[in-house]
């Protein structure tokens, strides 16, 4: 029986107006009850991986005419945003098949596919696992949530010739310490971090006008480190194909508190942030057009 109704969700636009599909892959919050009991840490450590509220923040791309399409099943229980089998061999009771891609830089800070930790290094779990296990989270959640999103893709090219995919994420607010403790603010990181795989996934007057747009919202914008872009913007990223896709980091200092989890104050002026640069961004995508 599988465990999500649904594992993704799409919200559809009264009219696909705009060639835009916005892409929210790691703020899935339905945790499965049998993964929570059997995880070593509590309920709010397994969150740290969460892009919180993500899909809340760019809520408004359907109001502009763009589909937004979110995971419903959490970062620390199936990673979309991976290879599909991309897996540390050191979880499993059993060797990996073959196919299965045992070794990344990922695998070595222990985000594969099905991740080892979150945070700072914390391991999820007390025990080693199934292969069957892995094999099930990825066969219903990330297949499902990859299917969803080249259709998407597919079905916007058709419309208009081309497609832009802007994949969102959140990040924490400095680099975490061993110890999941924060560095000084000094170590803070940009308000936002654009990842276009060093100009490989998109063309340069995508990145320049999402760069612009949100410069101009008094955002400080960084590129490219330590964020260049995950799986989902190097494998779908294709210019040469009319699919130019790019990475948004958004630092999590903007709009939550980090240690309850809590959106703060600064999330309602936030998400109204995001849907001017939506805005602008819907109204200004014809200029984007690439030779």
């Amino acid at each position: 029986m599988a465990v999500f109704a649904s594992p993704v969700k799409i919200e559809w636009p009264s009219e696909w107006r705009i060639p835009f599909v916005f892409s929210s892959p790691h703020s899935g919050r339905n945790y499965p009850k049998e993964f929570i009991e059997t995880a070593k840490l509590d309920f709010k450590r397994l969150r740290q991986s969460e892009d919180f509220l993500v899909d809340e923040l760019f809520a408004c791309a359907p109001d502009y005419g763009a589909p937004l399409l979110s995971a419903e099943f959490p970062r620390a229980y199936c990673d979309a945003n991976r290879e599909a089998f991309e897996l540390d061999p050191h979880m499993y009771k059993t060797p990996l098949p073959d196919y299965v891609m045992t070794a990344s830089p990922r695998l070595t800070s222990g985000i594969g596919t099905i991740p080892k930790v979150v945070g700072a290094g914390q391991e999820i779990y007390g025990e080693k696992l199934d292969f069957e296990e892995a094999q099930r989270r990825i066969n219903e959640c990330y297949f499902p949530y990859h299917h969803a999103l080249r259709l998407l893709l597919e079905e916007g090219r058709k419309k208009f010739g081309y497609v832009y995919l802007l994949d969102c994420h959140s990040m924490p607010s400095a680099t975490l310490s061993r110890s999941g403790s924060l560095l000084r603010m000094t170590d803070r990181r940009p308000d936002i971090i654009l990842g276009n795989r060093y100009g490989t996934s998109c063309g340069p007057q995508l990145f320049e006008e999402v760069f612009t747009r949100l410069e101009e919202h008094d955002y400080h914008v960084g590129q490219n480190s330590p964020y260049a872009g995950g799986y989902i913007t190097a494998h779908y990223g294709n210019p040469e194909k009319n699919i130019h896709a790019l990475q948004i980091e958004i630092n999590r200092a903007l709009y939550m508190d980090q240690k309850s989890l809590q959106p703060n104050e600064g999330f309602d002026i936030l998400k109204k942030a995001i849907a001017g640069f939506v805005r602008d961004m819907s109204s200004g995508y014809s200029s984007l057009l690439t030779a």
